[in-house]
């Protein structure tokens, strides 16, 4: 039965995910194309213009996709950490030998190409991090087991952030979600929102008023139960810690945060108005998406796109082309598409027999939600602006070529799905 499973391999391979990929993928080069649109270059397969570049990007990314559907799947679950290991430390001499470009220093130039391995080392993260969770001598329960797999995809962030690629370094946080999946308590998940909320409220109030705030809640809390010595300890501990997070937030935001990023951050919270600097994108972008109505303006006559009001509009920015030209029917439409291949990786994760399969494809799902959530948040004014692209609508190579690596490992995963892969 193995021997047959494997011969049939391609047979296996679940068109519906395949099909959702190549319809993102073709969605996005039109938006690309409507997004840069230029009379003078009406030709969407020119290459001298973004649209025409992307489609290489796209028959290049076919290419890639078509290789790793003939690897053999026990190939990444057996070179997972030579893949790891050499993404560290291809990551690592970036930081010395990378080209810089807008401040970050996480490019390397090939010729007139250029690559971002910070997009490349998410996939390589993710095999490491299945291969280990899916270890049989391996106990989720036990604490270190915990801090391993979140140092996995720490390394990684913490390298990227010394590039000074602090949106790409974001992304790796999505593998906690994965961890949940295995068995992480969701009194974690619960801290993690309530830091959040506390560094929100650190920036927007004084800080002796919070802490006052605080401690009539942690005094609020131990009256309304019961009157025991471990409530009263749990609620001082929990005081004492968010008192030092308080005081962590003014630190870091005033010596760590780079300038620009404490003025988006202000802008984003209301308490600076930049809309010529800092807000100017989030602004021109809200009124891109706002002026396109229900059924938007129509392909290629977004106003706001044509004369460029919008920067970075074919990359960070392309879901401002989708809610002008396409409207609010299209940005549903666009959603619900995303909503769909989240739903479907989830759905073929849990059918997985093998631990390792089932970890990637949670893996895989976590990356493209945390790109969606961020990326669309920064649209519309939710999120700063910290330089993530809509997976695979955004213009970019590295974006795509990543974005196809992940997504096709999971395809091939997913078609050995009769084996147990260690």
């Amino acid at each position: 039965m193995a021997n047959r499973n494997k011969d049939a391999v391609l047979q296996n391979i679940d068109w519906m995910l395949v099909s959702l990929y190549l319809t993102l993928v073709v969605m996005g080069w039109f938006n690309i194309y409507a997004a840069v649109y230029n009379e003078e270059y009406k030709n969407i397969f020119d290459t001298s213009q973004s649209y025409g570049m992307q489609m290489i990007w796209i028959v290049s990314s076919l290419f890639i996709a078509f290789v790793i559907l003939v690897i053999d799947g026990e190939f990444f679950p057996k070179f997972a950490w030579v893949l790891y290991g050499a993404f560290v430390l291809l990551l690592i001499v970036v930081i010395f030998a990378g080209k810089e470009v807008k401040g970050s220093k996480s490019w390397i130039e090939l010729g007139s190409f250029r690559i971002q391995p910070a997009e490349f080392a998410k996939f390589a993260t993710n095999l490491a991090l299945a291969k280990y969770l899916s270890n049989i001598n391996i106990k989720f329960e036990k604490l270190s087991t915990k801090l391993i797999a979140a140092a996995i995809f720490a390394v990684p962030a913490l390298i990227i952030i010394a590039q000074n690629e602090t949106g790409s370094a974001l992304v790796y946080g999505s593998f906690i979600l994965v961890l949940y999946r295995e068995g992480l308590s969701g009194n974690i998940l619960i801290m993690g929102v309530a830091m959040v909320i506390l560094f929100i409220a650190a920036l927007l109030m004084d800080e002796w008023i919070l802490l006052t705030i605080l401690a009539v809640i942690a005094a609020g809390s131990f009256i309304f139960v019961r009157f025991k010595m471990r409530n009263l300890l749990v609620a001082a501990g929990l005081l004492v810690a968010a008192t030092a997070f308080v005081h962590s937030v003014d630190y870091t935001f005033t010596n760590i945060l780079e300038p620009h990023q404490k003025k988006r951050i202000n802008v984003l919270l209301g308490k600076e108005i930049d809309p010529k600097g800092a807000g100017y994108n989030v602004n021109q972008s809200m009124i891109a998406i706002g002026s396109g109505g229900i059924i938007g303006k129509g392909y290629l006559n977004g106003t706001q796109t044509k004369y460029n009001y919008v920067p970075e509009q074919s990359t960070d920015f392309i879901f401002c082309t989708v809610g002008e030209e396409w409207g609010f029917t299209g940005s549903i439409i666009v959603l619900g598409l995303f909503t769909v291949l989240l739903l479907r990786l989830i759905f073929l994760a849990e059918r997985q027999r093998s631990t390792f399969s089932r970890i990637y494809g949670y893996g895989l799902a976590s990356i493209i939600f945390i790109h969606l959530a961020i990326n669309i948040g920064m649209t519309i004014g939710l999120a700063p602006v910290v330089g993530i692209p809509l997976p695979f609508f955004s213009y970019g190579g590295s974006s795509l070529w990543s974005f196809t690596v992940l997504t096709f490992i999971f395809v091939r995963l997913d078609a050995y799905r009769f084996e147990i892969l260690r």
